[in-house]
């Protein structure tokens, strides 16, 4: 049987995707370690990034929300030198980005700190930061060797430097080249990072539109120490990630027709669009423009009967690593079969995503193969209602609700209010688009 016979309700109108995750992080850390105040317009007010708004207030930083026009953020920046030590330990919540990237910042302060997080948080690898910022001269420990939080950072004796290394990265990772970027504005000389492929380039378009002296050479990417950021206003665009989940459902749910709005397509985080186009999707962009150095486009998304199947390995990964559940349950509807490989890394996110989709997707009737590496979903099936669980991963639980469209019966997601770590109202979103909501 095809995906539509289970009568599912067709998504109609328009979306606009909250704020991008990535980009609203980013957007406080440079801000508060500018000279000057910046103002952020459309950031993500979910949990990971209020996270890293505590974790800097935390340190002296004076952050606050407008009560009227389009400023939603006011950031007071401390410069590089004007951190304070934190009165307690810093609790990053389930916030992979707040405590890596911070332990690039703390490294270079002359104080002492503690960052920790949730129990997922505690069990995510953290020597992929803390052994490069210990080259660079970082006083780091951690539980079983640094490999896991809490880390307690000593940071550098008043009067000294981080080094500039070169560090050559095993895996592409935007928040570990992030870290060591940062860590190198707090370093004497050059630091610089080698990817295996490139990851996402937020932190260095912000970092250039905001001074630093970076430089962007294939897959290296090298930062000056000692200079300084200037203030800017950001506008934040809104979630490839997010929109993906709307991309997905419109694609496989009969009769729909959905248009996303102010959709950030930076080309290090559009590798899921490029799969969507692999298979035969109709999704189609309109005018391309630009915000705050990242570019942004509408997309109109319709019902697409016969997906292709397509084929995905390590140099595919970094750019669809968050759309991997979604990629997963899209899979389902294709016809034939689909291969994803080389995602390893995905073990170690919130979840362990490649276990965690095979399991739940079995549940609901799909066929799908596990490897160390990644899945193999043989498709089109049926799906069925089932009782699944999210595992605390909000990517996870907005896969199942997507896959849950099309599924015979009804499906009831254990623990779906981790969805609220990036996309608050989501559920409520989908609703409307189904014109279900009361």
């Amino acid at each position: 049987m095809g995906p539509n016979d289970a009568g599912s309700v067709p998504l109609k109108g328009e979306i606009a995707p909250p704020p991008d995750k990535s980009i609203s992080h980013r957007a406080i850390f440079f801000s508060a370690l500018a000279e000057g105040e910046s103002h952020i317009t459309n950031f993500l007010s979910a949990a990971d990034p209020i996270s890293t708004i505590n974790a800097f207030r935390a340190l002296g930083v004076s952050i606050e929300k407008s009560s009227s026009g389009l400023i939603w953020l006011t950031v007071g920046g401390k410069g590089l030198g004007g951190l304070r030590e934190p009165s307690n330990v810093i609790d990053c919540g389930n916030s992979g980005t707040t405590m890596r990237l911070l332990s690039g910042v703390l490294s270079g302060c002359p104080f002492f700190s503690v960052l920790t997080g949730d129990d997922s948080l505690r069990q995510r690898p953290m020597q992929r930061v803390t052994v490069p910022l210990g080259q660079m001269g970082a006083r780091i420990f951690g539980r079983q060797n640094g490999r896991f939080a809490p880390l307690a950072i000593g940071g550098v004796e008043p009067g000294k430097k981080l080094n500039g290394i070169s560090y050559k990265s095993k895996v592409a990772s935007a928040q570990v080249k992030s870290a060591i970027l940062l860590a190198g504005l707090f370093a004497d000389g050059v630091t610089e990072v080698i990817e295996p492929v490139k990851s996402r380039d937020h932190t260095e378009r912000m970092l250039k539109a905001m001074g630093a002296d970076v430089k962007v050479d294939g897959l290296k990417v090298s930062i000056t120490g000692n200079g300084k950021l200037s203030a800017q206003d950001v506008v934040v665009p809104g979630d490839f990630s997010s929109a993906a989940f709307f991309m997905a459902a419109a694609l496989i749910v009969k009769d729909s027709e959905v248009v996303i709005k102010n959709v950030g397509i930076n080309p290090t985080r559009t590798g899921f669009l490029a799969a969507l186009w692999r298979i035969g999707a109709r999704v189609t962009p309109n005018v391309e423009r630009e915000v705050s150095g990242e570019p942004i486009n509408d997309f109109n998304c319709e019902y697409t009967g016969g997906l292709s199947p397509i084929k995905l390995d390590d140099a595919d990964i970094p750019a669809i690593i968050d759309e991997f559940p979604i990629l997963v349950a899209l899979a389902t509807q294709a016809h034939g079969v689909t291969e994803i490989r080389g995602a390893q890394e995905l073990r170690v996110k919130e979840s362990d995503r490649i276990s965690a989709m095979v399991t739940e997707m079995r549940q609901m009737g799909a066929e799908i193969e596990e490897y160390p590496d990644g899945v193999s979903i043989n498709g089109p099936v049926q799906l069925k209602g089932a009782r699944v669980r999210s595992y605390g991963d909000h990517r996870i639980a907005m896969a199942l609700a997507v896959a849950a469209l099309t599924a015979r019966g009804d499906t009831v997601i254990e623990g779906a209010e981790c969805v609220d770590i990036s996309y608050p109202g989501f559920f409520e979103e989908l609703n409307r688009l189904r014109g279900l909501s009361g």
